[in-house]
Parts: structure tokens; C-alpha cells; sequence
């Protein structure tokens, strides 16, 4: 639809931002929902990232989202940081508020979940949950599962320092475990979530047996290109079910879009499809 001068923007934040699939994704609901408006990719150079986002809103721009590398330096720029940023240690969201302050959220956590609730059986009480890395990724992943009532989450990492590290700092039934002793936490595991960068397009591939894990255990890698990862294939050819790491991508957008354009977008078959059908081109 044509942009009339009341149109909402926002955009995203990068340094490169080429990569960023969220235009794709914002301009499938503009479009869906008829609203007057348009979701931009902003390419800002780092020396320039505080002078960007103070910038929003004298161009009336309704907010952005950040990606690398600036998840981090947003939380000191945002006037206002929810508890889910602080926590996991980065701001992926920010609104414009009518008295022209800008609101950090983080999001990240809220896809995970919904896109974990969404596409399987899994449920808290199931059992302990084992997480692959101890990145950003896994923060946001660690958040979740703990105010979702996980009372049991395993850490596993290479750098075992770094697992240590998330383990302290959230506590509430988290141990840090060193990678080759995945086996002896797999074996009561309800959950397994890889939120490392292997098994991803141009990455090794996650090297992990999962003999020791129940056949019942719910298995999801965070991962999207490819959409079906070696560790999710293997996981279902022993029965596991298993959740592929395309649907956080989409939910985690879903906050964001109804704080800047006032509607609450749905996950639909139809959006998956468009986005599968761009990661293949």
C-alpha cells in the first residue's frame, strides 16, 4: 500500500544489517494488516549508535530493533530497561514513548518460549532441561525456562568458566556442567536446547550423541538456516520430537511490531512459508 505522511516507521539497527530477515517479516504484517507504514533496515556505524537512537524521536520514528553488535551497548543508552533486558544482558527492542524516551526491552526469551509452547507438548514439570552454550542465546533461553518454572536447567559448555558464569548469576536450580559430561545430564533430560551457532549454515555441525537422552525428551535447536539442523534429524530418527528454531525468530518480532504499530500479529502457516521461501534465496 502507498505510505501516506502519517505513516508509522521503524526499523532495525545494525552494523552490517544486510543479513537481518526482519524486514522481510515486519513487511509481511504491514502488508497482512493493511497498515499504513514500513519497517527499514538502518545501517549505523558503532561510533555512531547512542547519536542513532537518540535521533528516533526527532524523525518520528516509533522505534527499531538492534542487532549485533549493539545488544549490549543499548542497555546503557535506553532511558528505561524492562527486567528481561537486564537480566539477559542486551536490548533487541526499543520504543519511542510519547514523551520521547526510549523504553529497552528484550524479547528474545518470549519467542523462545512461544515458539517452544507452540510447536510441542513439552511443559515445565516434565523433567530438567539441558542447554547447549552459554552465550546470549542461552541467557535469554535460561530466562525463560526459569520464570516458566524449570526447576532444573543444566548448562553445558566447552568454556566451562562461561556456564559457571550464567549458572551463579541466575541461579534458582541451574549447574554448569563441561561438555564431555553431557551424557550423564541427557539421561534425565525433558528438554534439550542447542543455542550455540553449530549445525548453522557455514558452521561444523553439532557434535553430540544422544543416545542417553529419552526418546520422549523434547529436543529444540534455536538454529534456522538450515531450518532441519543434523542434531534435529537425528533427533527424530530416534523418536524425539523436535522443534526447529524458525518460530522464536518470528515470535520474538510479535512485542515489538504491536508496540510500534498497534496491532498484535499472529504466527500463521502463511508467514512461515514467506520466510522459509527468502532463507532459500
Amino acid at each position: 500500500m502507498t505510505l501516506s505522511g502519517k505513516a508509522k516507521i521503524a526499523g532495525v539497527m545494525g552494523w552490517p544489517i544486510s543479513h537481518s530477515r526482519s524486514p522481510l517479516l515486519h513487511g509481511y504484517w504491514l502488508k497482512e494488516y493493511e497498515i499504513d507504514g514500513a519497517y527499514l533496515p538502518l545501517p549505523v556505524a558503532p561510533q555512531n549508535i547512542e547519536a542513532a537512537l537518540r535521533a528516533l524521536p526527532k524523525l518520528g520514528i516509533a522505534g527499531t530493533n538492534l542487532t549485533v553488535p549493539y545488544k549490549e551497548a543499548a542497555l546503557t543508552i535506553c532511558d528505561r530497561v524492562d527486567e528481561a533486558a537486564r537480566r539477559i544482558g542486551a536490548v533487541n527492542t526499543v520504543v519511542v514513548e510519547n514523551d520521547g524516551t526510549l523504553s529497552g526491552s528484550n524479547t528474545d526469551a518470549f519467542g523462545f518460549l512461544e515458539n517452544l509452547k507452540s510447536e510441542s507438548c513439552w511443559k515445565p514439570k516434565d523433567g530438567s532441561a539441558v542447554i547447549l552454550g552459554a552465550g546470549g542465546a542461552a541467557r535469554a533461553v535460561v530466562a525463560a525456562l526459569i520464570d516458566d518454572g524449570v526447576q532444573d536447567i543444566q548448562i553445558v559448555n566447552r568454556t566451562i568458566e562461561r556456564a559457571e558464569n550464567i549458572a551463579n548469576e541466575f541461579a534458582n536450580g541451574c549447574t554448569a556442567v563441561r561438555w564431555d559430561q553431557v551424557d550423564d545430564v541427557l539421561k534425565d533430560a525433558a528438554l534439550l536446547v542447542n543455542t550455540t551457532t553449530l549445525g548453522m549454515a557455514g558452521q561444523p555441525d553439532l557434535e553430540i550423541t544422544l543416545k542417553a537422552l529419552p526418546t520422549w525428551a523434547t529436543v529444540n535447536d534455536i538454529v534456522y538456516v538450515p531450518l532441519r539442523t543434523t542434531l534435529l534429524r537425528n533427533a527424530a530418527k530416534r523418536g524425539n520430537p523436535t522443534v526447529d528454531g524458525l518460530g522464536m525468530l518470528l515470535h520474538q518480532a510479535r512485542p515489538g511490531f504491536s508496540a510500534w504499530f498497534g496491532k498484535q500479529p499472529q504466527v500463521t502457516t502463511g508467514l512461515r512459508d514467506f520466510i522459509l521461501a527468502n532463507l532459500k534465496t
